[in-house]
């Protein structure tokens, strides 16, 4: 599930555009001023900022300049927001580094495609479109997967996990790699959360007998094998 940080100080417009994004199937964090945004950055990288030009104190087209001066936030993908139509402040935006500029006030389907279309560019893995692995089927737009008539049940971090996974078949990942990747560089959480993690995945999998794709690679990490479940099956 794609997470969106939105960075918005009129209250109503934040709560109508959460309110709308997490109906879409994002996960929304709220903030109201620059500070409040850095430090959610920090924190977690989300997959995308919905970032108001005009804050309280340090403007989004600032706090967008520093993100791109910055190692860590410098591919952050970035939507403004503003009321400023004008054409030199459109290319002010998109030259502080802003992916895509969208004009208050816009419908929930436009701001819905422009995000879509910025996170196929950005991060293909984002994406609705289902992927298959030797049987096994996720999709991300019904939160469902599959394997043959198996329904599986899986909780949110587990399903960002296969997703990722699955996207990336036979490629081992280190657990520091799974923490940027699945749960957003979060500096704060250890490493063995992932393998707590990776075991309710294999649990949540084993009823489709599916477990098996899920395999430790001894000193490295985890692989998805593509090869595990016809051996099992």
């Amino acid at each position: 599930m794609p997470t969106v940080l939105v960075v918005e100080d009129e209250a109503a417009i934040a709560e109508l555009i959460a309110i709308n994004l997490r109906h879409a199937g994002f996960e929304v964090t709220l903030a109201e001023n620059a500070d409040q945004a850095t430090v959610a950055v920090d924190a977690v990288l989300p997959d995308l900022v919905l970032l108001d030009w005009m804050l309280p104190g340090q403007s989004g087209v600032a706090l967008a300049r520093r993100w791109r001066a910055d190692a860590r936030t410098k591919e952050l993908p970035i939507i403004m927001l503003t009321a400023r139509a004008d054409e030199t402040d459109k290319v002010a935006g998109l030259d502080a580094g802003a992916d895509d500029y969208l004009t208050k006030p816009f419908s929930t389907q436009e701001l819905l495609a422009r995000i879509r279309a910025v996170l196929r560019r950005r991060l293909p893995e984002a994406l609705d479109s289902a992927v298959e692995v030797s049987g096994l089927r996720l999709d991300p737009s019904t939160r469902r997967v599959t394997r043959g008539a198996v329904d599986l049940k899986l909780g949110p971090t587990e399903f960002r996990l296969l997703h990722f996974l699955m996207t990336h078949p036979e490629r081992v990942h280190s657990r520091a790699q799974l923490l940027d990747r699945v749960w957003g560089d979060h500096v704060f959480i250890e490493e063995r959360t992932v393998d707590v993690h990776v075991k309710r995945l294999r649990e949540a999998l084993q009823p489709a007998q599916c477990a098996h794709m899920i395999e430790t690679v001894r000193g490295a990490g985890y692989r998805l094998s593509q090869q595990a479940v016809a051996q099992t099956a």
